[in-house]
């Protein structure tokens, strides 16, 4: 750093002194988190009222604070106050702005020569610091160019905040201290939920923690504050007009888990989730809260072979209709799936509504110590629905799908026979569900193994692998359009 740019930082101190102080102090403040990178704030404050027209500033409001959200309204007697205007100052304290508003000001450069003796440079600034360079004509009328030393200032600028800092003009018809509370949107605070799943030796069971996981961006710190998180649909509209939209959850009603310390109740069309005691959350901080434990949850583990799922979506779109023709023969996806699966219900000691986020999954091993074995992302879940995670491939139990014959029977019916086989490599024997994807009017006119519809263009085939060893599985789908 040259000395010019030290000597403007020195000097900032002292400059700092003489701005206008709010005649304001904290009560409370409230912060209401959305899980789409913005918060909305209540603060509360003491400030001190004249009677007549005046003018009050509050300094620490966020840096990334909306200022056409900001609402001001006193406690203490609404009908007492007028607001005249509102203005939200963003010009804030720096060397460069400092000087910037000092264009046509006398400044003078301090610089000590080699017996230590001072040396002054003194005159009018002509150009506002770009590039790095200043200009100033001194008194005998001579121009220099960028001179070096400690910059002194006559005064400070007028307009500039250490802070960014709302002011408003305010008519009120009585003197004397009220409560009032400013509101508004600020951006750059955002949470999330994490999960923690910790799976038995057995896969029978687990133990689930939840945390909310809260970030603080927005250029403020809250000191005890209150927290509300929301989770909704909330509708933000930018200001080219496209829809923006916090695709939060679509909770249901519930009892919060008893040692949660976030309270679960409806607001309006959404539902909001209170932390019971306060607590700060600082600027740039990442900051983790308990959301909920559960133990003994019962789970399922399931292996599923979906052989052409990934083709069959890539080529298969809704509302397509026609021949699928004769380009599929043998799937190239040999993984089987391992799914995890449990009921978020209170008789499975769960119960609460669980926001969307990552879950990572743990399992112990013959040791006792806990291994990381997969993770995946869940949707808002409300309770009494089912939680499926996807955790990984099987290493040891690998599948081969492939149709054995094609044949056009009528204008607009074809018949498609296939095979697929499932090699289990374990020393134990293996539950696999195996899925086939249909398409428009179809049926299953041949099958070597009994086979569940799951839904309209879904059918699954549950096999017994026994170990180091193989099933195959055939069926012929007759499919008209």
């Amino acid at each position: 750093m040259n000395d010019y740019w030290i000597a403007v930082s020195a000097v900032l101190l002292s400059c700092a002194l003489w701005g206008v102080q709010a005649d304001t102090a904290r009560k409370s403040v409230q912060l209401t988190v959305y899980n789409r990178n913005f918060a909305l704030v209540k603060d509360v404050r003491a400030i001190k009222f004249t009677k007549g027209i005046f003018s009050c500033e509050l300094e620490d409001v966020a840096a990334k604070i909306d200022p056409t959200s900001v609402l001001f309204k006193s406690l203490t007697a609404p009908n007492s106050v007028v607001i005249l205007e509102q203005n939200y100052q963003y010009d804030l304290i720096a060397p460069e702005n400092i000087l910037n508003k000092s264009v046509g000001q006398r400044i003078t450069f301090t610089r000590f020569n080699e017996r230590g003796e001072p040396v002054t440079d003194s005159g009018i600034l002509l150009n506002p610091p770009k590039n790095g360079g200043i200009t100033i004509r001194t008194d005998a009328g001579t121009i220099v160019l960028n001179p070096s030393g400690q910059i002194s200032l006559e005064r400070m600028p007028e307009g500039l905040h250490p802070r960014p800092t709302l002011s408003w003009l305010l008519e009120c018809d009585r003197d004397g201290e009220q409560e009032a509370e400013i509101s508004y949107i600020t951006e750059g605070v955002n949470w999330r939920a994490d999960y923690v799943a910790l799976v038995n030796q057995d896969d029978s069971a687990l133990d689930l923690s939840g945390w909310v996981t809260l970030t603080n961006e927005s250029g403020a710190t809250y000191e005890n504050a209150k927290l509300t998180l929301i989770a909704g649909d909330v509708r933000r509209v930018e200001e080219r007009e496209e829809l923006m939209y916090d695709r939060g959850a679509y909770l249901m009603a519930a009892e919060a888990k008893p040692g949660s310390q976030f309270e679960e109740k409806p607001f309006f069309e959404y539902h909001i989730y209170t932390m019971a005691r306060p607590t700060t959350i600082r600027d740039q901080e990442t900051k983790q809260l308990a959301l909920l434990n559960a133990s003994n949850v019962s789970v399922k583990k399931e292996m599923i072979y979906d052989g052409r799922g990934n083709w069959w979506r890539a080529w298969w779109f809704p509302g397509r209709s026609g021949d699928p023709g004769r380009g599929y023969d043998t799937s190239d996806y040999h993984k089987v799936n391992i799914v995890l699966e449990f009921k978020n219900s209170k008789e499975n000691h769960m119960g609460m509504p669980l926001p969307k986020g990552k879950v990572r999954v743990y399992k112990l091993d013959d040791t006792g110590s806990q291994q990381f074995i997969g993770e995946d992302l869940i949707d808002h879940t409300a309770k009494d629905e089912k939680v499926r995670l996807y955790i990984g491939d099987a290493f040891d139990v690998v599948g081969e799908h492939k149709r054995t014959s094609y044949e056009k029977i009528a204008a607009r019916t074809v018949e498609e026979s296939f095979e697929v086989k499932i090699r289990n490599h374990k020393d134990t024997a293996v539950e696999v569900k195996v899925l086939e994807h249909v398409w428009d009017d179809w049926k299953v006119v041949k099958s070597s193994h009994e086979f569940i519809k799951k839904d309209a263009h879904t059918i699954e085939f549950p096999v017994t692998v026994p170990k180091d060893g193989e099933v195959t599985v055939t069926y012929t789908i007759r499919t008209s359009w």
